[in-house]
C-alpha cells in the first residue's frame, strides 16, 4: 500500500484565524476562552465559550457564497484553501480526478438551523431560505469545498460526534493507501456556540459553569475540573501519496502511519470502563503503523476536562503503554482552544504535526491541582522543547466512538 504524507495544514480556532497565530498562542499557553458574544447568554447558566474572533469569510469567497453557506461551511472553505496554499498545490484539470475531499462535522449548520426556525415562527414557511438544506446538512462542507477547489475525487462527510474529523483523516489515509486518490483534503469544521447547543450540553451537566474564570475553566486532568468548554474551529490536512508528493516537489511535513477506529458498545455518553475502547483503537493504530509503544514520544489527548473522560483516558494510556506511559508526554490542547466537537480530531492532528515539526510539546494549561487518578506527565502549564519523532492524537465521541491517529517524522 502507498505511504501517505502530510503536505499542507489549515487552522482556525478561538486562538487565531490561521496556522501561525494558533501555533504561537499554543506555544505561549494562551487561552482562547471568553465571554459569549454571539448571543445574549444572560438567561443561561454558562456565559463563556471558545468563540472564533474577527474571522472574515470574504477573504476566501465572494459575498454571494458567504450568504449561501453556513458559518461552519465558511470555516471549512477557509481552512481548505489555507491548507492547499500551504501545500503549494493547485488542483488543475489534469489532477482533479485524483483529489478527494473528506470533511465532517459533529452537528453541521446549527447556526442556520437556529435562525431558520426563528424565521418560520416569526414570518411563516414562505420565508424559509431556499439554501437552508444545503447550509444545514453535514455533507454541505465537502460538497462546497469540492465545488470551490475543483476536486473531483472521492467526496464524503463523516459524522461520529467529537470523533468525526479523526475519522475523516483516517479514512482519507485509507483512500490513498488503496489507490482511490492521490491527494485528499481531510478534516472537520464546527460552529456550534448557539443558545440551543449550549443549553443542551449544560443540561447534560457536560459544561463547566466556572463563569467567574472563563480562561481557567478548561482544566483537563486537574482534580477540580468540572466540565468541558464549547469551542469553535476548523482544521484541514492535505494528505498525499508519497510518490505523487515527491514528483511535484512538495515539502513533506510528516507521515501519517497509523489509524485505529473502534466502538465502546457501552453507553451513549460515558466511556467504556477503563477506556478499553480507546485502548483497542490505540493498539490498532500502533499495529498498522508497525510501531512499538515505546516509540511514541507524545500523545495529544482527547482530554475534555470532564471528570469521567480524563481519568478513563489515563487508564487507557497505561493499559497500552505500560511503564512507558510515565515516560512519554501527554497534553490536552482543549485547555486552550476549548472542545471543538467534530473539528477536534483535525485541530489536534494539526497541533500534533506542528509538535513534530517544531520540537515543541504544547502544554495542558490550568493544571494546578493534580488528580491522583491522573498521574502521567501532562506537560503542565508551560510548553516544553523536546524532540518528537512520533505523535499520537486521540479523539472520542458520544455514541462510543474511539479514534487514534499516529504521525511520524518523515524519513526517506
Amino acid at each position: 500500500m502507498s505511504r501517505v504524507v502530510v503536505t499542507g495544514l489549515g487552522l482556525v480556532t478561538s486562538l487565531g484565524n490561521d496556522l501561525a497565530s494558533n501555533w504561537e498562542a499554543i506555544c505561549q499557553g494562551k487561552s482562547g476562552i471568553g465571554e459569549i458574544t454571539a448571543y445574549d447568554s444572560s438567561k443561561h447558566r454558562v456565559h463563556f465559550a471558545g468563540e472564533i474572533k474577527n474571522f472574515d469569510p470574504s477573504l476566501y469567497m465572494d459575498r454571494k457564497e458567504v450568504r449561501r453557506n453556513d458559518p461552519y461551511e465558511q470555516l471549512a472553505i477557509a481552512t481548505s484553501k489555507q491548507a492547499l496554499a500551504h501545500a503549494k498545490l493547485e488542483i488543475t484539470p489534469d489532477i482533479a480526478d485524483e483529489v478527494g475531499v473528506y470533511i465532517g462535522s459533529g452537528i453541521g449548520g446549527l447556526v442556520t438551523l437556529h435562525d431558520q426556525f426563528r424565521v418560520l415562527h416569526d414570518k411563516g414557511p414562505d420565508r424559509i431560505s431556499p439554501f437552508f438544506i444545503n447550509m444545514m446538512i453535514i455533507d454541505g462542507a465537502p460538497g462546497i469545498v469540492s465545488i470551490m477547489t475543483g476536486a473531483k475525487g472521492p467526496n464524503w462527510a463523516a459524522v461520529s460526534a467529537c470523533a468525526t474529523s479523526g475519522n475523516t483523516i483516517g479514512e482519507a489515509w485509507e483512500a490513498i493507501r488503496r489507490g482511490d486518490a492521490k491527494v485528499m483534503i481531510a478534516g472537520g469544521s464546527e460552529k456550534a456556540v448557539t443558545p440551543i447547543a449550549m443549553a443542551a450540553f449544560d443540561n447534560m451537566h457536560a459544561l463547566s459553569r466556572r463563569n467567574d474564570d472563563p480562561q481557567g475553566a478548561s482544566r483537563p486532568f486537574d482534580a477540580t475540573r468540572d466540565g468541558f468548554i464549547m469551542g469553535e474551529g476548523s482544521a484541514m490536512l492535505i494528505l498525499e501519496d508519497l510518490e505523487f508528493a515527491k514528483a511535484r516537489g512538495a515539502t513533506i511535513l510528516a507521515e501519517l502511519v497509523g489509524y485505529g477506529c473502534t466502538s465502546d458498545a457501552h453507553h451513549v455518553t460515558e466511556p467504556a470502563p477503563g477506556g478499553e475502547g480507546l485502548a483497542r483503537a490505540m493498539r490498532r493504530a500502533l499495529k498498522k503503523a508497525g510501531l512499538q509503544p515505546e516509540q511514541v514520544d507524545y500523545i495529544n489527548a482527547h482530554g475534555t476536562s470532564t471528570p469521567p473522560n480524563d481519568s478513563t483516558e489515563t487508564r487507557a494510556i497505561k493499559t497500552i503503554f505500560g511503564e512507558h506511559a510515565y515516560k512519554l508526554a501527554v497534553s490536552s490542547t482543549k485547555s486552550m482552544t476549548g472542545h471543538t466537537l467534530g473539528a477536534a480530531g483535525a485541530v489536534e492532528a494539526v497541533i500534533s504535526i506542528q509538535s513534530i515539526l517544531n520540537g515543541i510539546i504544547p502544554p495542558t494549561i490550568n493544571l494546578h491541582h493534580p488528580d491522583p487518578e491522573c498521574d502521567l506527565d501532562y506537560v503542565p502549564n508551560e510548553a516544553r522543547h523536546a524532540t518528537v519523532n512520533v505523535a499520537m492524537s486521540n479523539v472520542l465521541g458520544f455514541g462510543g466512538h474511539n479514534i487514534s491517529l499516529i504521525f511520524k517524522r518523515y524519513e526517506e
